[in-house]
């Protein structure tokens, strides 16, 4: 099932496949071009999320004076880890409702965790450098993908049924 959706606050219901599936979604702006970085959601009717696990490491490295992941996807209750692969110490924080956090001044090769246990938006920063951003989307549900450069989130084994879609950027 393919599904396009132009940018802009986004709530839909919608029927699923007819049988466990992959959804790719693919998100563009009101111009027709790709978004990066969007994350989309899948909340199906009816269905209890039980435990979520993610293919990917819940880790937002900081290097070459950047976060990376720039967007990060987590489960609620996860621990995320922040290693400094930089020559300079960063102070790692949010004051986001959904999780606030402050990692204090630490260096090279050192790694420190926060935990998430609220569903929403954290804006991660750095207190020394200015320019370094990014976000953790902290969902509760184990139907999320972000879109790749081509603006296109790929959602597997999706039940069947009906269910509510939400696309954050």
């Amino acid at each position: 099932m393919i599904l396009r959706v132009i940018l802009a606050s986004l709530f839909l219901a919608l029927a699923l496949p007819a049988a466990a599936d992959e959804m790719r979604i693919s998100v563009k702006d009101a111009k027709g071009r790709p978004v990066e970085n969007a994350v989309v959601t899948l909340h199906p009717q009816g269905q209890s999320s039980g435990a979520i696990k993610f293919s990917w490491p819940m880790r937002i490295d900081q290097k070459d004076y950047q976060f990376d992941p720039f967007v990060l996807i987590a489960p609620v209750g996860a621990t995320v880890t922040f290693p400094n692969l930089d020559d300079t110490r960063h102070h790692v924080y949010s004051f986001s409702k959904a999780g606030r956090f402050e990692l204090r001044l630490y260096g090279k090769d050192e790694a420190k965790s926060a935990q998430f246990n609220k569903v929403g938006v954290i804006v991660v920063g750095c207190n020394i450098h200015d320019q370094m951003s990014a976000y953790i989307y902290v969902v509760d549900t184990p139907f999320a993908s972000k879109t790749g450069p081509d603006g296109v989130a790929v959602l597997a084994n999706v039940p069947r049924g009906v269910g509510s879609l939400s696309v954050w950027h």
